[in-house]
């Protein structure tokens, strides 16, 4: 595969010509645009790569060929994943002339999964696979038991060859082509093993896997296939860390893990097939692609289970590939879930003729549901594969749920039957709150239109309404002060509030709403809070925390964005919400030289060690004392515009979901209601306290 960029050095288009045009030849192109194969080049990027691995792996499983992975973390950064299951090929591949190792490894979209008949479910079919790993490897070494022996071969950057000393990356290596053989084994025994270290001239040297990652993923995979054992083995600290996970239960075991709430009913499982025909290129005996009509199967499993709470979870995949943002096998299955629920509350009369439908949030309402398709070749929304394509999953996913569905609410068990009225009532009381909720809604929305319009009075609001303008909540009113100055009225906004706002990750709804911070904020920004949150109805563009960059600071930025990912989780998932990264320390420097800042802002006290070993290295002289700002109230207006406020100059932390999770987590341990899990981290956490710190 080859792909082809071009740049012209000229502005004349006569100047542009085919000598322009450069070539990249098999992974070449991996390693020019990483970004185009795996996303991006840091931590995320790098777990897609032990993804891909591992995928591998688990479309064995799937095949039915292998019942134990094994993934380990290396000490000094290398990734292994083996399994055992029928080993990569080692023979010949006609066409090639390669051994079927070497042409998985060093060719993109090369493998047994496009033909249909070495794997009718796999998840690895966008061209991101071992070749791409391979490319952005510094080292890879692949093991294969097959035919009675093991076999080996090695990989620098992409290209085959032989390392002088095993297990590290930067031996002497010599190009060579083709598998040998390491040893003897058992006729009996196969697999595979790859081990890999990630190339640092890709990746970002801060770049990780978090222990923590690998072992929800693992755990999700072996909760979609029932009967795999996985084990993960982590040995990057000071002492290894090892969990094994098997659930033989599948994913209604998996369906009441992710449950928080008690249950309604017991786990139901709707299980089902449909057929289709796809029109899909395929390779002929010339090699050709012809367009072909192929017969497919689509596999349904689904498990659910509504329970007290609220809060709804869907977890979907295809062919063990989660599809967090959905696609078509989840479009169809809440088709039919509303579909059939609507029916059945009009059956037993708890929807009178005259009544509303129940919407989908009125079903999802504490329902907790995986959903899972296995099909051949499916057909993603994007590189990533986050959403599912394939338009024929719709109709079958929707046809299997409504006929398995109906067939449990009109045929249920005996212990089923009053579990099943429980679940549509509460669903029917969902809708029942949600109209009387919008009908208050709309009078109090009338009421205060008529009564009081006015914003809070301690708003300093900007000029333009567009998409340019910020609203910047700012912790004081000595702040305020100087942040009035420092602003550009034209699209920058100030809200200031007292000191730490309430913790809404332990209060109720109505005490959040009782808070004169919280309901300040929510009314400024004038788009709702909860179900309700409108983002189009925001009154600003995005959202900055600024607060001084101390602990406290830190403090009211986490209660904050606990209370956005709460109660406006859309500003987030948008990305409109940023932190504002005021300096901590000012250094004002004597004479000088020609060209360079009199003031140089450091934001942490390792920068400020670190920039004055610099300045004394280059014979620069500074005033003593260095100025350490104890609040923004500090700043003269001048310096928090250059620092803080000016587009062209500030720095902005942009707010992800990820962030509020962790803060409103960190929260709920902190200062939730519950006190087990909070004595515990006390307890933990005791011997790293530094005594001199406290003041007693």
């Amino acid at each position: 595969m080859t792909a082809a960029t071009a740049e012209a050095t000229t502005d004349d288009p006569q100047g542009y010509s085919a000598r322009h045009l450069s070539v990249l030849e098999g992974l070449e192109a991996v390693r020019k645009r990483p970004g185009m194969y795996i996303g991006s080049t840091d931590s995320r990027g790098l777990a897609h790569c032990l993804w891909e691995i591992v995928d591998n792996c688990v479309d064995e499983a799937l095949a039915g060929a292998c019942t134990h992975i094994g993934v380990v973390l290396h000490a000094d950064g290398s990734f292994e994943v083996g399994d055992d299951g029928r080993g990569i090929p080692v023979d010949i591949e006609p066409r090639t002339g390669l051994p079927g190792v070497e042409l998985v490894m060093t060719r993109l979209h090369a493998g047994g999964k496009f033909g249909g008949v070495s794997y009718t479910a796999s998840g690895g079919l966008h061209g991101v696979g071992a070749s791409v790993v391979n490319a952005l490897s510094a080292r890879l070494d692949v093991e294969v038991d097959r035919d009675g022996h093991t076999w080996g071969m090695s990989f620098k950057r992409g290209l085959p060859g032989e390392f002088a000393d095993t297990g590290r990356p930067n031996a002497r290596f010599k190009k060579r082509s083709g598998v040998h053989q390491l040893r003897r084994v058992a006729k009996k025994v196969t697999g595979t093993r790859v081990r890999f270290w990630p190339d640092l001239q890709i990746f970002l040297k801060e770049a990780t896997v978090e222990r923590s990652l690998v072992m929800d993923r693992m755990r999700q995979t072996a909760f979609l296939i029932p009967g795999l054992t996985i084990e993960v083995r982590d040995e990057r600290g000071d002492e290894p860390v090892q969990e094994t996970f098997r659930f033989d239960g599948g994913i209604g075991e998996y369906c009441a893990y992710l449950a928080q709430d008690a249950p309604v009913n017991d786990v139901l499982r709707i299980e089902g097939r449909g057929h289709f025909t796809e029109t899909v290129p395929v390779l002929d005996d010339q090699g050709h692609l012809t367009p072909t009509d192929v017969e497919r199967d689509l596999e349904v499993d689904v498990a659910l289970r509504w329970g007290t709470g609220y809060e709804s979870v869907t977890r979907s995949f295809v062919n063990v590939i989660a599809t967090p943002k959905g696609g078509t096998h989840v479009r169809g299955y809440e088709r039919a879930l509303v579909r059939v629920l609507n029916e059945q509350l009009r059956a037993v009369r708890l929807l009178k003729t005259n009544d509303e439908d129940v919407l989908k949030e009125d079903v999802l309402e504490g329902l907790t549901s995986v959903i899972t398709v296995r099909l051949p070749e499916p057909q993603f929304e994007g590189q990533t594969k986050e959403i599912l394509g394939t338009s024929a999953a719709t109709r079958i996913v929707a046809q299997v749920v409504t006929r398995e569905l109906k067939r449990i609410f009109e045929n249920p068990g005996r212990a089923q039957k009053q579990q099943l009225r429980t679940v549509l009532e509460k669903v029917a009381g969902a809708a029942k709150t949600r109209i009387a909720a919008r009908t208050q809604r709309d009078n109090q929305r009338r009421k205060n239109a008529l009564e009081n319009s006015a914003l809070p009075a301690k708003l300093v609001d900007c000029r333009t309404a567009d998409d340019r303008s910020e609203l910047f909540i700012v912790e004081g009113d000595s702040a305020l002060g100087t942040a009035k100055l420092a602003r550009d009225s034209e699209f920058q906004a100030l809200l200031p509030i007292r000191g730490k706002i309430l913790n809404v990750q332990k209060a109720s709804v109505a005490d959040m709403l009782k808070n004169t911070e919280c309901a300040a904020i929510i009314q400024v920004l004038g788009a709702g809070s909860g179900r309700t949150f409108d983002l189009d109805a925001a009154r600003y563009g995005r959202v900055c925390l600024l607060a001084d960059a101390d602990v406290d600071g830190a403090h009211i930025r986490c209660l904050l964005l606990t209370l956005f990912y709460k109660y406006m989780r859309p500003m987030l998932e948008a990305g409109r919400v940023f932190s504002a990264v005021p300096p901590l320390h000012r250094i004002e420097l004597v004479k000088p030289k020609k060209g360079q800042d009199k003031y140089v802002y450091t934001y942490s006290d390792a920068e400020l060690r670190k920039r004055l070993v610099e300045l004394e290295r280059r014979g620069q002289r500074w005033k003593e004392p260095i100025q350490r700002y104890k609040g923004l109230g500090e700043m003269d207006a001048d310096q928090l515009a250059e620092t803080t406020l000016d587009p062209r100059r500030r720095m902005l932390r942009r707010i992800r979901v990820e962030d509020a999770a962790d803060a409103a987590t960190t929260f709920d341990l902190l200062m939730g209601s519950e006190v087990a899990p909070r004595r515990a981290f006390i307890t933990a956490g005791a011997s790293e306290l530094d005594m001199d710190r406290i003041d007693t």
